[in-house]
């Protein structure tokens, strides 16, 4: 019966005609949306099949061939051995046995290791513990909706072909069957499937020894009292205090051998070779965890979306090279024939100039500044909104698929740190998890959350204050400078003394002060977070996230926003500069403000992603020599050639080669989010200064999923798979971007173009053109009222006036004084913004109304799935009151759990929390 049942299950899966999906036609993420087809879904912490138990590497397994090496401690020689060290780790290891760990232990002349084993029934307890949602027995109903004829399927099947040579192999890389997950409960062992060898995978295993680590004291015995208010706990702390040196999981294997995941993953995904393939999304998160497999989710899909602003912003530069000769502006400013002299840029030292000079600088930035610059600034805003809700809609099928759709914050277990702070003086500062149904400590919100948080976030605006305060103390140095060279004779010297060694010092001074102010600031934003008393990992690492970014958005786009909105804007006029500290202001380039907004962005978009790069797999690779010299001496291979002593070699073993690689640390993938967001911000708040940043930031993201792929591999120990049901705090700061870049680019196109100036002269002189707008545009200067020391000492122009940009009245009645037109002028820039903003909005919102975060189809399947599960619960209780106990499944149950009740009171009290509370 059972056979005949699974045959026609077989049946009613889709073939894969009915499953091309919308993701296929991305050649950056390839896990299917749910809609089309759930049949080829996976669940977290499973694989679908029962096949056998894979061969596994003996340097990988305990030496009885039996149990695998599910996590390592490992120290050296002379570095963590003394006697207080020593009485530690003992405490420790006795204590892990006391979970129910299964411990080895091994050693070679300098480096030691402890292996260690997560039995079947620890595993089972955990999983409860940790509210890990596991696959359910397979049954027919696990199909949940039908294949029927659909245009848009058909359609796409027809585009699928065209495009299948850069689809996975399904030979590396199978499909996996969807099966129904439910929340592990050892009461309801009748709904899973526990005989099967890959129920609990290695990432349950490694979860679950991860936690078991963080919360395990190295005290002597304690009571259940003690317990709670010791602070001596955690494999972290361990670490810190130089017991251990290292605790990892273990790679599968080595890049080289395509028999295992890792070197499947090295060879048919992290190669540059592989660029235009999908990214086996699924395989990544079985390997690295959830909370990798959804940045490379994340960056593949925000790279698929680059590829329609890459193509507008292509369009629109060369629009502005096809209309180039076109552009009246520019070629007024080439025509040498009208004879403009302007005013000079510095005092004494500089001297009169030709407009014609800046010809090449007037048509390149005309590239940029074109009529079709607005549109392309509206589009940029539209598709920041576009792409932030087709990621909602994407992570939420992701994340059902991956068993993480009810995961939340409250279902997260507290951070260590957060319970040594508390200890058996304040019993009474405890409440009930709402979700969990455990009491735990907690922080009371009045007297110690609002005091924390308000201090925390004082002092990082101090600190971004001082951050703004050297950018512009960088701006005052060139600005002194440049006043102190007027004193010069030697005219060409100074202005070579100006153009060269004054940017160049001013950069070296700036980055000086970035790195400082990183430095101090990274260590006070931890002690900062760490006052806050956040309650789980996830709420720490999203404020520390919080307060790193803010100061890093402050370094980096400081010096931008005050060339596009400060720079040559209140500079004054030849007769009474506006000066600083008796300094006169800096003014843009002669091609204009705009052209060098372009350079700046142009050079650190490029130059950082370059430079980051290169570093990126430099420096991985320069410490993992480090560390490879660091235990050389006790890991020489033997002479003995033949092949068992190969494998018996330490070199060889699987935990000495990746004690070698680099740890990850605790903020994980917080660059490789921070070097992204940092570039999304270029891309969308100052897309309209330069709109080939979608371009080259899609060009840059292509190899980046690669070379990360490859830095992950290769030179980075395999990470404990952390849950996360989405990218969090990161996409709260994407969106706040999104706004802002709204904002940021009206004032660009009013202040920063000559798109508002061209438009009101139209309307003024009722003319189709810009015939007369260069002159329209400059203001005349007597050279009789200059500023006494600011007039040139050396001109080379014998001339009575010169031009300035600006609408002033020329000498005479009410010299030098605002025309009506520059009122006119800033009341339509004004206006701009509001409409602009407007507009956008209004937009924004129609997208966000017309696309829901969650798709309806997934809506509904979660529904059924819900629905299943309680169908299948209500026939075995059916089935048990009929027949009590005739699977012996709730025998087992009981005895399983009268046997684990120590254990589990144990494990309560190692993690401080009440079980005896109703769940």
């Amino acid at each position: 019966m059972e056979s005949s049942q699974e045959e026609i299950y077989t049946e009613s899966l889709p073939s894969d005609h009915d499953s091309i999906r919308l993701s296929r036609f991305t050649i950056y993420h390839s896990a299917p949306d749910l809609p089309d087809a759930v049949a080829e879904q996976t669940t977290l912490f499973f694989k679908n099949t029962k096949n056998p138990t894979p061969q596994v590497a003996k340097s990988i397994m305990f030496n009885d061939d039996l149990r695998s090496v599910d996590f390592v401690l490992a120290w050296l020689d002379g570095k963590q051995s003394n006697e207080i060290a020593e009485e530690k780790r003992a405490l420790f290891e006795a204590n892990l046995q006391e979970e129910g760990l299964e411990l080895e232990r091994e050693q070679t002349d300098k480096l030691h290791v402890v292996k260690l084993h997560v039995p079947k029934e620890v595993l089972r307890r955990y999983s409860e513990i940790l509210r890990l949602r596991m696959p359910m027995k397979a049954t027919p109903r696990d199909r949940l909706f039908g294949s029927n004829f659909d245009l848009m399927t058909e359609v796409k099947s027809f585009f699928s072909k065209l495009i299948s040579c850069i689809r996975l192999d399904p030979s590396v890389f199978p499909r996996e069957k969807y099966r129904l997950s439910a929340e592990y409960n050892r009461h309801k062992t009748y709904l899973f499937d526990e005989e099967d060898s890959n129920f609990f995978s290695s990432q349950v295993r490694t979860l679950i020894v991860d936690f078991i680590l963080s919360r395990t004291s190295f005290d002597g015995p304690v009571s259940e009292t003690s317990a709670k208010e010791s602070t001596n706990f955690g494999i972290e702390k361990l670490i810190n205090d130089g017991v251990y040196k290292a605790a990892y999981p273990l790679h599968d294997g080595e890049p080289d051998d395509n028999t295992c995941l890792r070197g499947k993953l090295f060879y048919e995904w992290a190669h540059v070779s592989k660029w235009a393939m999908f990214q086996p999304i699924d395989h990544i998160r079985e390997y690295f965890g959830v909370k990798f497999a959804l940045y490379f989710a994340w960056l593949g899909f925000y790279t698929h979306m680059l590829i329609p602003a890459s193509i507008v912003g292509l369009l629109c530069f060369v629009y502005g090279i096809l209309t180039l000769s076109a552009d009246q502006l520019s070629t007024d400013i080439c025509d040498e024939s009208l004879n403009i002299i302007m005013c000079p840029l510095c005092d004494k030292t500089c001297d009169y100039w030709k407009l014609s000079d800046t010809c090449t600088f007037a048509k390149f930035t005309y590239l940029f500044d074109n009529p079709v610059t607005i549109v392309f600034a509206i589009f940029m805003s539209f598709w920041a909104t576009l792409f932030l809700e087709l990621w909602k809609r994407y992570s939420a099928s992701i994340a059902h698929r991956w068993g993480l759709t009810d995961f939340n914050l409250l279902s997260e277990p507290p951070r260590p740190q957060y319970m040594a702070r508390f200890d058996g003086t304040n019993p009474k500062k405890s409440k009930t998890n709402v979700v969990t149904g455990v009491r735990e400590p907690y922080v009371p919100f009045w007297t110690l959350k609002v005091p924390a948080t308000l201090f925390s976030f004082s002092v990082v605006i101090i600190l971004v204050l001082l951050a703004v305060a050297a950018v512009f103390g960088v701006v005052f140095y060139r600005m002194s400078v440049l006043a102190s060279i007027s004193i010069y004779a030697d005219q060409d010297w100074a202005a070579n003394y100006a153009l060269i060694i004054i940017p160049a010092t001013a950069a070296i001074l700036n980055l000086a002060f970035i790195l400082v102010l990183n430095y101090i600031y990274d260590k006070v934003a931890v002690y900062l977070t760490e006052l806050e008393m956040h309650r789980t990992q996830t709420e720490f690492d999203e404020s520390l996230t919080i307060k790193i970014y803010l100061f890093q958005f402050v370094n980096y786009y400081t010096s931008i926003m005050y060339i596009a909105f400060l720079k040559g804007k209140f500079v004054g006029y030849p007769a009474k500069y506006n000066r600083l500290f008796g300094l006169r202001q800096e003014e843009c380039n002669p091609g204009g403000c705009l052209m060098e907004l372009c350079i700046q962005l142009a050079i650190i978009m490029i130059g950082q992603q370059f430079l980051n790069g290169v570093l990126e797999m430099l420096i991985p690779y320069i410490w993992k020599w480090i560390n490879s010299l660091s235990i050389k001496a006790g890991l020489e291979k033997p002479s003995n050639s033949e092949v068992d002593a190969v494998v018996n070699d330490p070199s060889h073993k699987r935990w000495t080669e990746d004690f070698k690689l680099l740890d990850w640390g605790p903020r994980g993938l917080f660059y490789e989010y921070l070097e992204m967001v940092l570039q999304y911000g270029f891309v969308t708040i100052f897309v309209t200064a330069f709109p080939l940043a979608p371009f080259f930031a899609l060009i840059n993201n292509i190899f980046e999923m690669r070379l990360d792929a490859r830095k992950f591999l290769l030179y980075y120990r395999r990470p404990v798979p952390k849950r996360a049901p989405n990218i969090g705090v990161w996409f709260r700061i994407l969106n706040v971007l999104g706004r802002l870049a709204v904002i940021s680019n009206a004032f660009i196109i009013a202040f920063s173009s000559n798109f508002i100036p061209k438009m009101v002269f139209m309307y003024v002189t009722k003319s189709s053109d810009h015939v007369g707008f260069l002159n329209h545009s400059l203001s005349v200067f007597d050279t009789k009222d200059f500023e006494p020391g600011s007039a040139p000492l050396y001109s080379s122009f014998n001339t009575t006036i010169c031009r300035y940009a600006g609408y002033r009245a020329p000498p005479g009645p009410g010299e030098y004084k605002r025309t009506a037109l520059y009122w006119h002028i800033l009341a339509a820039r004004l206006a701009f913004i509001v409409i602009f903003q407007n507009v956008v909005s209004i937009v924004v919102i129609a997208v966000q109304w017309c696309i829901p975060d969650v798709p309806s189809e997934l809506r509904d399947q979660i529904q059924r799935e819900a629905y299943l599960t309680n169908e299948l619960i209500i026939e075995y209780e059916t089935q048990q009151t009929k027949h009590p106990y005739a699977d012996g499944d709730a025998s087992v149950v009981m005895l399983n759990h009268e046997k684990g009740d120590d254990l589990r009171k144990r494990t309560a009290n190692s993690i401080h929390l009440d079980l005896d509370q109703p769940r």
